[in-house]
């Protein structure tokens, strides 16, 4: 009596509601791509799931079973190295994505190439993105490409990109450079949508200000759009021409999310039309007043 309690403490206390949810909208959108799109065309996309429909075209096996057993591995190290919330949330991901992939018939949605590649990659792209909002995965060469660079030498995107390129070049020569294409176009639109999916209106920009009214600069973006800054001292001048003419002046720096950075720079460049700005992606923040406002 006590143990079962236990586990089903445990059991909540691991998933949530928004968790589940979030995986089984992901797990249903993948399934659509690769059956409903992918599999019918003989399309392909990257990484181990790109892997399971190649084996699946050379020898007819179900492609569900491959799926499980490639992304196995991936849920060890994730138990490994990330922890065992992490992984318990990947294997349930895994698991349901063969589970759904038997059971739920999806038929042929379109046999036009650039449809297919285009919309299959976006329904990958949903799929993956979605599972990984939900705390699982259903792909993991990213961590397996992590996990072997320590072993070999190179980076995780090198690892990736040479196996994403034996995919496309097998694709090539055996089902001919057309289909290779296609799924290259399949694979880049999968990354893009499942990146928006995982960033979303959230994804954070570094915007760097450089202005003479450092002063009026600062007060608007800390006062008006509540915004906290870092500010460097640095030097501005030395332009072709005038090397020798240079002012010391404050570099400012600003978290914003994508939604709010067009609106702060317009407000700035009115504020001081010769303010120089310019952003950059910020691919990840730990610590500090953004991060505490994130987590809420």
């Amino acid at each position: 009596m006590s143990s079962h309690s236990s586990e089903s403490f445990s059991f909540k206390s691991v998933f949530s509601f928004k968790s589940l949810f979030l995986t089984i909208i992901g797990v249903v959108c993948a399934v659509v791509a690769i059956k409903g799109f992918m599999i019918p065309n003989h399309f392909l996309d990257g990484g181990l799931m790109g892997i399971s429909i190649l084996i699946h075209e050379f020898y007819h096996i179900d492609v569900s079973i491959p799926l499980v057993l490639l992304n196995m591995p991936f849920v060890y190290i994730g138990y490994k190295k990330i922890g065992k919330n992490f992984a318990a949330h990947a294997f349930l991901a895994v698991i349901l994505l063969g589970i759904v992939m038997s059971v739920l018939p999806v038929p042929e949605i379109t046999k036009d190439h650039f449809l297919t590649a285009v919309f299959g990659g976006v329904f990958v792209g949903l799929g993956i993105g979605f599972v990984i909002r939900g705390g699982g995965v259903i792909d993991g060469l990213e961590v397996i490409a992590e996990y072997s660079n320590k072993k070999f030498g190179l980076s995780t995107n090198e690892i990736i990109m040479a196996i994403n390129t034996t995919i496309f070049l097998i694709i090539a020569f055996y089902l001919g450079l057309e289909k290779a294409m296609y799924s290259i176009v399949t694979y880049y639109t999968a990354l893009k949508v499942s990146d928006y999916v995982v960033d979303g209106f959230e994804k954070l920009i570094s915007l760097t200000v450089i202005s003479p009214n450092a002063d009026l600069i600062k007060s608007l973006i800390v006062n008006d759009f509540n915004k906290a800054i870092t500010v460097y001292k640095g030097e501005r001048g030395n332009l072709p021409g005038s090397f020798n003419v240079k002012h010391d002046c404050d570099i400012i720096v600003t978290v914003v999310s994508r939604l709010e950075v067009h609106k702060i720079k317009k407000a700035i460049l009115e504020a001081d039309p010769a303010a120089f700005t310019y952003v950059q992606n910020i691919g990840d923040i730990s610590g500090g007043v953004v991060s505490k406002r994130k987590s809420h």
